[in-house]
């Protein structure tokens, strides 16, 4: 198959994700992209639907999330005690 790019607006967003190396290829972020689409979820075979949902740990929720990925850095302030004069 092949997909003609018409759009440049679409042509740098693909290069710029291409640039980020988290994709192995083009055909890999079509794929991981189409996958995370909402119609993606509607299309699920009746034996995926029918299965009961893994229990996922905080650190599998953050892992999966869709801001994985994405650079933001989350940290935890560091809880000072205050001083207390008797």
């Amino acid at each position: 198959m092949i997909i003609e790019i018409h759009q440049p607006e679409i042509e740098a967003l693909i290069e710029q994700r291409m640039a980020t190396g988290e994709f192995a290829s083009i055909e890999d972020l079509l794929l991981r992209s189409l996958e995370a689409s909402p119609l993606a979820g509607s299309l699920k075979r009746d034996e995926d639907v029918q299965a009961k949902p893994e229990k996922q740990n905080f650190s599998d929720f953050l892992l999966n999330s869709p801001l994985h990925g994405s650079g933001l850095v989350v940290e935890r302030i560091k809880d000072v005690p205050r001083i207390i004069e008797f």
